[in-house]
């Protein structure tokens, strides 16, 4: 059966309450004969810029959610967010310090809503600076592996400085440099790679430099939404050898290194590279990172150092990723939605 189109609602409220009520009916057809339901729609309002709207909001994910009995509502800007709803789910990914206000507001006199996720939380991974900070703390290390990051270092003016402030931390070449604000721009994917010291006053301050890690030339793009981990191997840099190092001079750009098309999945790779990170080690983690970000939607970008089969570095993560690039991501994340419902229930009744 096919529903009207898919909100924002041009009508207004009046056309929202009557497809909540279309998809509640759908959701328990006995209501309407007479008998009792206690399944009840989960109205999720987002706030998504339009290419996200576009990535994410898919029709199969639309479909599979409403036949779960979840409704996705577009947030109008340009009204109250307190006015709109009710919801059950705020989802969010826009930037501005106005709309962290409207939101962490909204927390605050909404806490029956569950906000996905916390505006400051998320801002903490904006910056390249503190971006890694708690996989570093957590040195995490046991039998299935050790997680570390990559040596790195800020530079936030002043390009000319880099070489010597290079030398100073004892950072090795090559270099990865990326911008130190992560917005999820397209500028906030660029990489860069230096081969020699010289190179580096050419790079556009603020960034991060990071020490390049031979790694295959895969890196492995692990999701997490709430406790569920999906991971998909994606091409990523290749090695560098010493030949290579002494021959290459200069800079060397690349716009995005990472994504759905580069996917390794399906690639004849040497087995060393290709094999999966530990699945415990990875929700060791995950878990731990959920509790110390205070985030329930990210993904890690993990790699593998070459030669080591237990040796792993996490140089990026990023919140709300593109999940639409994820394997049976419109079953995963709706079976995450109504976990959050579960868990308020279990919380109301307890």
């Amino acid at each position: 059966m096919r529903l009207r189109e898919e909100l924002p609602f041009t009508n207004g409220e009046d056309e929202k309450d009557e497809v909540i009520q279309e998809v509640q009916n759908q959701l328990c057809p006995m209501v309407n004969a007479g008998f009792s339901c206690s399944k009840r729609v989960i109205v999720v309002g987002y706030a998504l810029t339009s290419k996200k709207i576009k990535s994410f909001l898919q029709p199969k994910l639309q479909g599979v959610a409403r036949n779960k009995g979840i409704l996705f509502v577009a947030i109008d800007h340009n009204r109250p967010l307190s006015d709109q709803g009710p919801f059950d789910i705020v989802l969010h990914k826009l930037s501005g310090r106005e709309w962290r206000q409207v939101l962490e507001d909204y927390r605050q006199s909404h806490p029956e809503v569950t906000v996905l996720d916390p505006p400051d939380a998320i801002q903490h991974l904006r910056n390249r600076q503190y971006m890694l900070q708690a996989v570093a703390e957590m040195n995490l290390s046991d039998s299935y592996g050790k997680v570390g990051v990559p040596r790195q270092l800020v530079i936030k003016r002043n390009a000319s400085t880099i070489p010597e402030l290079v030398n100073r931390a004892g950072l090795t070449l090559p270099l990865v440099a990326k911008p130190l604000v992560a917005d999820g721009s397209a500028k906030s994917h660029e990489l860069s790679l230096a081969y020699e010291q010289y190179s580096l006053h050419k790079l556009e301050p603020p960034l991060v430099l990071q020490e390049f890690v031979n790694h295959g030339g895969v890196l492995f793009k692990v999701y997490i939404v709430g406790d569920a981990i999906k991971v998909v191997r994606r091409f990523s840099l290749p090695d560098v050898n010493k030949w290579e190092l002494s021959k290459d001079a200069g800079l060397y750009h690349f716009p995005r290194v990472s994504c759905a098309a580069a996917s390794a999945d399906d690639a004849d790779l040497d087995p060393d590279v290709a094999e999966l990170p530990p699945r415990p080690l990875l929700e060791k983690l995950a878990k731990e990172l959920r509790w110390r970000l205070g985030l329930r939607l990210f993904n890690l970008d993990i790699i593998r150092e070459y030669g080591t089969r237990d040796h792993f570095y996490v140089i990026d993560i990023n919140y709300f990723p593109g999940y639409g690039k994820m394997p049976e991501y419109e079953h995963i994340f709706t079976d995450f939605l109504l976990s959050l419902r579960q868990g308020k229930y279990k919380k109301k009744s307890s």
